[in-house]
């Protein structure tokens, strides 16, 4: 979704009369706006503002829940009104893309950031500053299909972790057994993931570098991957294939699924037989560290927030976010925190050695948090046609349709002439 963006005029135009913050009586309102987490969490958020409102009486915080396609648009305009709220609730390519418009700013002066993993600070660290509190997020695992592993010749105990070694092992899956190994998404926005995860850029310097011979040897494998039949074609190239991609798992069409852990709970219920022969790994880690999946939300501050409030906002934002309401949250939601503590809870940690894949799945996943990222093409305009444009190229090269050198330097000449 692109930002409903403000002028740089109307900015300065907001001015000192927009400066005094909104009162209930004698004392400051702080009002924090989250998404689409009504009416579900309604209770837990009444329940925590109640506290904390009891507890710091000069400050009366007051929660609201927006649509996720309403919130942008009601935060730009409160902006440009000089009304904005305490805190907003944004993933991280809206807050990436709000630090670009000038519209959040930089939190290093009020939060704690001892108190999150690495992957969730990094996610919102631009240009050296942090820029949000790290709230709830996603990591992925893979769940395969340790019977099909065996038939393969592969040992279940010794699952791939490496992007290459997940191509390698359902090319073997297939060769043994008939069964496609691996269901990657190479649609619109997740191919420029799979590039950056592995160390590929997309953009460098303003320009298309997607068409490298580094890139063209990384289509050329997921081509000979393509070819072999390892990789499972039911939506191979659509923004999303999740639900044919379970339906396969489920139904013993697919040997290996990354997802999250709640995908667990889904073969568990579906495929029962099958959930007994699943076991879980973590999601593999490419070579820059990353390990995608993530999708992290945080809490950001309006640039013309009255100054004289940071300290409180700070204070809010620190508690919100803290280990214990984001254990809280997690709980409920069947999240990942990105407070440490959290994150290291026994409800994440401690799992019985006769646990199932879905228990697994959960403590690996948290396990993994630290180098969880978020992964977003970050400050290309009219990135949906670009991304679209760039799907296009890879399935040719990937499918055979077109030489993958060709392809990529036809979709690097569009972006060129758009960027």
């Amino acid at each position: 979704m692109k930002l409903k963006t403000l002028s740089g005029a109307l900015l300065l135009s907001l001015g000192a009369a927009f400066a005094a913050p909104a009162l209930a009586a004698d004392k400051p309102v702080l009002e924090v706006w989250t998404m689409s987490l009504s009416p579900k969490f309604d209770g837990y958020f009444k329940d925590l503002v109640a506290k904390y409102n009891a507890q710091n009486p000069n400050v009366e915080v007051k929660w609201t829940d927006y649509p996720w396609d309403v919130i942008q648009a009601k935060f730009t305009a409160a902006v440009g009104a000089g009304k904005p709220p305490a805190l907003v609730n944004l993933n991280v390519p809206w807050a990436y893309d709000y630090k670009q418009e000038g519209l959040i700013q930089p939190l290093d002066s009020v939060i704690d950031k001892g108190q999150y993993v690495t992957g969730a600070l990094r996610d919102v660290t631009f240009e050296g500053k942090v820029y949000a509190f790290p709230h709830y997020n996603g990591a992925s695992v893979i769940a395969y299909n340790a019977e099909l592993f065996k038939k393969a010749g592969l040992d279940p105990n010794k699952p791939p972790k490496s992007l290459d070694e997940e191509l390698k092992y359902a090319k073997t899956i297939k060769a043994k057994t008939g069964v496609a190994g691996f269901a990657p998404t190479l649609g619109p926005t997740k191919i420029e993931g799979m590039f950056i995860q592995n160390g590929l850029d997309v953009v460098k310097d303003g320009k298309p570098v997607f068409n490298s011979p580094a890139h063209v040897a990384f289509v050329k494998k997921l081509a000979d991957a393509y070819k072999s039949g390892a990789l499972l074609k039911d939506n191979l190239f659509a923004q999303d294939n999740f639900q044919v991609a379970m339906a396969a798992y489920n139904s013993g069409r697919l040997a290996m699924l990354e997802s999250t852990p709640t995908t667990l709970t889904r073969v568990r219920d579906e495929a029962p037989k099958l959930y007994l022969r699943t076991k879980v790994a973590p999601a593999p880690i490419g070579p820059t560290g990353i390990a995608a999946g993530g999708w992290m939300f945080n809490f950001a501050v309006a640039k013309n927030v009255n100054k004289a409030l940071l300290p409180e906002i700070g204070k809010f934002g620190n508690y919100l976010t803290n280990a214990d309401n984001q254990l809280a949250f997690s709980k409920l939601a069947g999240t990942l925190p990105t407070a440490r503590k959290a994150a290291q809870d026994p409800h994440f940690q401690k799992v019985a050695n006769n646990a199932g894949a879905a228990e697994q799945a959960v403590r690996i996943a948290a396990s993994n948090l630290d180098k969880t990222r978020t992964i977003f093409l970050a400050g290309v305009k009219n990135a949906d046609v670009l991304s679209a444009r760039l799907a296009a190229a890879v399935e040719k090269g990937v499918t055979g349709r077109q030489d993958p050198k060709a392809a990529l330097d036809e979709a690097a000449a569009f972006w060129s002439s758009k960027m």
